[in-house]
């Protein structure tokens, strides 16, 4: 049956959103049709990705049927009509939002995040809640309590984490855009390993009202796409000031589809030396060494810069994200909402709650964290790491002075086979290396395909920008897509 809904389908899902809005403003398509499609796909690829914790189907059809009819009225949004996967991060009303964790596993929010808010006033489509890393704590989407994600271009390696099932669900064509959010590189490290565009804004451009926390000083909201312009065209929806938000930037927010006019002449790309390390899959290099001589073939031109303090990224991190967390999660007592375990007083009540409700790494990130924020202990952790942030954003606003743009590699290797690295946390945790000191400095990033390594995994560009820069990395995305030196590849699944 699957297969036969599979091969009747259209294929509509693989259209691009701005090709797919295009033609459902035209009257060529409906929102129902494209829909359905999305659907169909889902269910034929999920028994071998699991991209999807919650399926909606019903309120997304019922969603499509709102869509067309404010299609037909005219002057309807990009996004209107559009079929979208959310990351389980997200509070959506009527809808249960589990973070991949059992202790939240049947909450359902009474409320919409910001940005789900704002996807609903534009008409898009949720065709369903995509599964992640547990609390968006980790590499890979193999710590979700309801089991890993799979790369659609070799169902033997992970998706990347945290937001895998997200970056799998646009890759394998199962939604035409998705949501996710970037603590550590949790974007774009999974938009490398699965072959598509995602895109981190600057802390603050996105509102995070309504996303279950981990780190609340390093969280930030952004799109998964199939194309640069794709990207762009969701983030305009996202951005802008949100007074229930206290973090929220109240600069007005650019078009930025227009700031895709595929020219780089002048642009001056930053090369870090020490993005290039020893260890790296050579293959991941040659395609990033490759794309920056397709960047000076169109007129930009690099420099070599340093970003001394890179080394100290993961520690620093690692601190202040568990000591964040541990602070957050204090919050799931087993008392006020999600699981319960009832014991004789309250200690016991929070003890076998969390004992019961967390996995193994949220449990380790709360250790972490808590032992970093205990008398005797803040000064020598938590307040070092943060001086050690001060120094890393030091070293870009330094290197912004010579460019107007760094390009690196996302990840040291391709995706990972599943199972790899889950008995060694500290090798895991190195798979951020490059997208730490991103989230680290409160910078823009963005991860864009540019390679195939011998194996047929994508390999994915960084592109990082100053703050509320997001223009200068889209403009320099699309021109690279443009170029058309990258040839994207069907995923196995």
């Amino acid at each position: 049956m699957v297969e036969k809904t599979s091969r009747m389908a259209s294929e509509l899902n693989k259209l691009t959103i701005a090709d797919a809005s295009s033609k459902l403003r035209a009257r060529e398509i409906t929102a129902t049709q494209l829909t359905r499609d999305c659907l169909d796909r889902i269910a034929a690829a999920e028994p071998r990705l699991h991209a999807f914790i919650t399926v909606c189907e019903k309120e997304a059809l019922e969603q499509a049927r709102a869509a067309d009819a404010r299609l037909a009225a005219g002057n309807a949004p990009a996004l209107c009509g559009i079929p979208l996967g959310i990351k389980d991060i997200y509070a959506t009303k009527g809808i249960r939002t589990t973070c991949a964790s059992r202790i939240l596993e049947n909450f359902v929010p009474p409320f919409d995040a910001t940005v789900i808010e704002r996807l609903r006033a534009d008409g898009a489509i949720f065709v369903g809640k995509t599964n992640m890393d547990e609390f968006a704590m980790g590499s890979s989407t193999e710590n979700s309590a309801f089991g890993p994600t799979m790369n659609p271009h070799d169902t033997a390696r992970v998706a990347g984490g945290s937001s895998g099932g997200s970056a799998a669900a646009v890759a394998a064509h199962e939604c035409l855009g998705s949501l996710g959010t970037d603590t550590g590189g949790s974007i774009r490290e999974p938009a490398s390993f699965c072959g598509v565009v995602g895109i981190k804004p600057t802390y603050s451009r996105v509102s995070r009202y309504g996303v279950v926390a981990y780190a609340s000083s390093l969280d930030q909201v952004g799109p998964f796409a199939r194309s640069v312009r794709d990207a762009a065209i969701i983030l305009r929806t996202l951005a802008g000031k949100d007074v229930r938000d206290s973090t929220c930037s109240a600069r007005p927010v650019p078009d930025y589809e227009r700031a895709l006019t595929g020219d780089v002449g002048r642009l001056r790309i930053g090369v870090p030396r020490e993005y290039f390390v020893e260890g790296m899959q050579p293959e991941v290099e040659k395609s990033i060494r490759s794309a920056l001589k397709n960047y000076e073939s169109l007129g930009a031109s690099t420099v070599e810069i340093s970003l001394p303090h890179t080394g100290y990224a993961i520690a620093a991190y690692y601190l202040v994200a568990t000591a964040e967390a541990s602070a957050n999660l204090a919050r799931y007592d087993g008392i006020r909402f999600g699981l319960r375990v009832n014991a004789e007083d309250n200690i016991a009540l929070y003890e076998t709650t969390r004992a019961k409700g967390f996995g193994a790494e949220v449990k380790r990130r709360i250790m972490l964290g808590t032992f970093a924020l205990s008398a005797g202990y803040y000064d020598a952790y938590y307040l070092k790491a943060q001086k050690v942030r001060t120094l890393i954003r030091n070293d870009f606003e330094r290197a912004f002075e010579k460019c107007d743009l760094i390009v690196t590699p996302v990840a040291p290797t391709t995706a990972f086979k599943i199972g790899e690295k889950m008995n060694d946390p500290l090798t895991m945790y190195l798979s951020d290396i490059f997208t730490i000191s991103v989230n680290l400095a409160g910078l823009p990033g963005m991860s864009i395909p540019c390679g195939h390594d011998s194996n047929n995994l994508p390999i994915g560009m960084q592109l990082i920008a100053p703050p509320f820069a997001e223009e200068t990395i889209l403009r320099a995305g699309d021109a690279f897509e443009r170029t058309g030196t990258f040839k994207p590849r069907t995923p196995a699944v």
